[in-house]
């Protein structure tokens, strides 16, 4: 992350530097280094804002999973889908709740609920980072948790629907099949290449002198043991659960718009009335995990003003419209048009930038939400994440500065978003 976050401000400044060694005065028009300064400010400024924002929902989200948690809620989804978590996740503990953490982030990333997501997220790196003997640097569970975190499955992109709409779009909904098929590919990519890239970066865990007895009587050293998973639920129930999220994809599509507002409410209700029956004491279980929800809020400040500066210095240097114009050319034959182009090199920088751009592009009268760009713009909004933004949040609420493979890995998932985002509207729109 040093080299990359070093390497984004100085091509920056490198630059704005060569536009302004060429640039002329001109009354009312800023020089471009003048931008750039300004650019530093603002985002600085923004960065903060956007964890003020943010205190909110950590402390009402991180509330309700403390009340989960104290409920056993996390265990019961851990348990639901052992078989499959227990095969990605081999280094956690079956029933250890950064399971149920996990399963809630991506439930809710599948539910297109945005910030909502985040405090979920945050409670299972906590939660991993318990697990960790190396503090400071990422285990292969976290990089594997935050590789499938910025390509997660989505079933409900709610927040692009309604822009789409708002745009006077004839059919808003109309990239539900294509985000899906997007999500799916990167997210099934994402596991793979976390897989694939951790032999090459060593996790430097310590080992733990195990000694057993071999059958003949002799003690042996190991480096650790492995012990089968217990407790799961019967396979009847897994498969039932699994059912119900497949008979819930065509429901999206068809009252995707309707089952949205009714979602956070729910969870609340939910997740409230589960602490109940359980004889939680909710009130004073929500208020401690809300404590920890505001600080987790701080604390991550300065990771988000690092990288939304440098993020905000390479849009304004012009770097950005330069790459944009090289490649503009070349990727407008393989389906991917100029006007989107901007699109897929921003999403992963800017969430707030990448939505601008998916506005501007269909509330032009030339474009409109219902062209083939308009539909891919949309797509790309709702199958990639903004990948920086997560790992300097997710990274910076545990503290780890040595983030291995995650970059490589969510990056990788990225462009398979890209390019099954191009194949499905292609396929469908094109």
């Amino acid at each position: 992350m040093n080299v990359v976050f070093f390497v984004i401000v100085l091509v920056a400044f490198l630059t704005t530097a060569w536009r302004e060694i060429g640039w002329l005065p001109v009354d009312g028009v800023v020089s471009p280094m003048k931008s750039l300064s300004a650019a530093m400010v603002d985002s600085a400024t923004g960065s903060v804002e956007l964890a003020l924002g943010l205190i909110g929902v950590m402390t009402l989200f991180l509330g309700l999973m403390k009340v989960a948690e104290a409920g056993g809620l996390l265990t019961v989804l851990a348990r639901l889908i052992r078989s499959l978590m227990v095969r990605l996740f081999p280094d956690v503990p079956p029933d250890h709740p950064a399971m149920g953490a996990m399963i809630l982030n991506m439930s809710a990333n599948a539910l297109g609920l945005g910030n909502a997501a985040t405090p979920f997220g945050i409670r299972a790196m906590q939660e991993l980072d318990k697990l960790n003997e190396q503090k400071g640097s990422a285990t292969n569970a976290m990089v594997l948790f935050l590789a499938i975190n910025t390509s997660n499955v989505t079933l409900l992109p709610t927040g692009v629907i309604a822009l789409r709409a708002a745009a006077g779009s004839v059919d808003p909904a109309g990239i539900l099949a294509t985000t899906l098929f997007a999500t799916l590919c990167s997210t099934i990519t994402a596991i793979f290449a976390a897989k694939a890239y951790q032999r090459f970066f060593s996790e430097n865990r310590p080992v733990k002198d195990v000694k057993v007895k071999a059958a003949d009587g002799k003690t042996v050293r190991e480096e650790e043991v492995t012990l089968e998973p217990t407790g799961a639920y019967p396979v009847w129930i897994s498969l039932t659960a699994l059912c119900f999220l497949i008979a819930f994809i065509p429901l999206t599509v068809i009252y995707g718009r309707t089952l949205s507002p009714w979602i956070i409410p729910g969870l609340m209700v939910g997740f409230l009335g589960f602490g109940v029956a359980r004889r939680v004491r909710v009130y004073e279980i929500f208020v401690e995990g809300a404590k920890e929800g505001f600080q987790v809020a701080v604390r991550i400040i300065p990771y988000l003003v690092a990288i939304l500066v440098a993020v905000g210095m390479f849009r304004a240097s012009g770097a950005m419209e330069t790459l944009v114009s090289w490649l503009g050319v070349w990727t407008g034959k393989v389906g991917m048009p100029a006007e989107a182009l901007p699109m897929a090199f921003l999403r992963p920088l800017s969430g707030s930038g990448a939505y601008g751009i998916m506005a501007s592009i269909i509330n032009d009268p030339a474009i409109g939400p219902d062209s083939y760009t308009g539909y891919l713009v949309s797509t790309l909004q709702g199958s990639t994440e903004t990948t920086f933004y997560v790992l300097a949040v997710y990274f910076g609420a545990v503290q780890v500065r040595r983030i291995r493979h995650a970059l490589a890995a969510a990056l990788t998932a990225d462009l398979a978003g890209v390019i099954f985002a191009v194949a499905g509207c292609a396929y469908l729109f094109g």
